[in-house]
């Protein structure tokens, strides 16, 4: 079993409600920093964001739809970076994917990949609302349009958020080439260590300390 630590160490400390105010999201940095999490995962209007030097900066980037044209979220995504971003996690456009427009779906991966040079990028399939073929074909698309990882879920969409076959089968579709980060809806430590023995080498977390609570360091 991982520890406390090693686990912290894959975690995005997330706050992305849209009534978060300022103070809660430096209360987030803090929180960030004391329980030794990887990065915060903020909205990208928090940005510029200051941040103790070991934690990183995420962002969304088309949140959480994902139903904006590609060069909206290129500028948007672009601006992030401007703002200090070190990783963009950008949301597909679910009505591509569930047409079959897997052409159009990697263009517009590689509108924001073309956006963000040097950045880590993510890519959101929101793998609840898709069928296993298409989960399949969405982190192959993100492949090629060069992201660095497929994430399943926003946390936002009524079909529901991360599970262990998806996360599975995202693995099994990237094959180590991309990282793959499970989120939304993990609250236990169950959950979390079940997603990372499924191939989860990111966590996205809002109860990161809850989550932490239950291994050992």
């Amino acid at each position: 079993m991982p520890t406390r630590s090693e686990v912290a160490r894959i975690v995005d400390h997330t706050l992305l409600k849209p009534e978060a105010t300022a103070e809660e999201v430096a209360a987030l940095v803090a929180q960030a920093r004391e329980l030794g999490a990887y990065a915060v995962c903020v909205s990208p209007s928090q940005l510029p964001l200051t941040v103790p030097r070991e934690v990183k900066v995420a962002t969304v980037c088309g949140f959480p739809s994902g139903a904006h044209h590609a060069d909206v979220k290129a500028a948007e995504a672009a601006r992030s970076v401007a703002d200090g971003a070190d990783e963009v996690d950008m949301v597909i456009n679910l009505g591509l994917v569930r047409a079959g427009r897997f052409e159009e779906v990697q263009a517009e991966i590689a509108a924001v990949r073309e956006a963000t040079p040097g950045i880590v990028l993510k890519v959101i399939i929101e793998s609840a609302a898709l069928t296993d073929e298409q989960i399949v074909a969405a982190c192959r698309a993100s492949a090629a349009a060069g992201a660095d990882f497929v994430k399943t879920s926003t946390g936002f969409h009524p079909a529901g958020g991360a599970t262990v076959h998806a996360v599975r089968l995202m693995a099994d579709a990237v094959d180590g080439r991309l990282g793959v980060k499970a989120s939304g809806g993990i609250r236990t430590t169950e959950a979390a260590l079940a997603m990372i023995d499924a191939g989860a080498t990111r966590l996205g977390l809002s109860g990161t300390a809850a989550v932490l609570e239950g291994l050992d360091d």
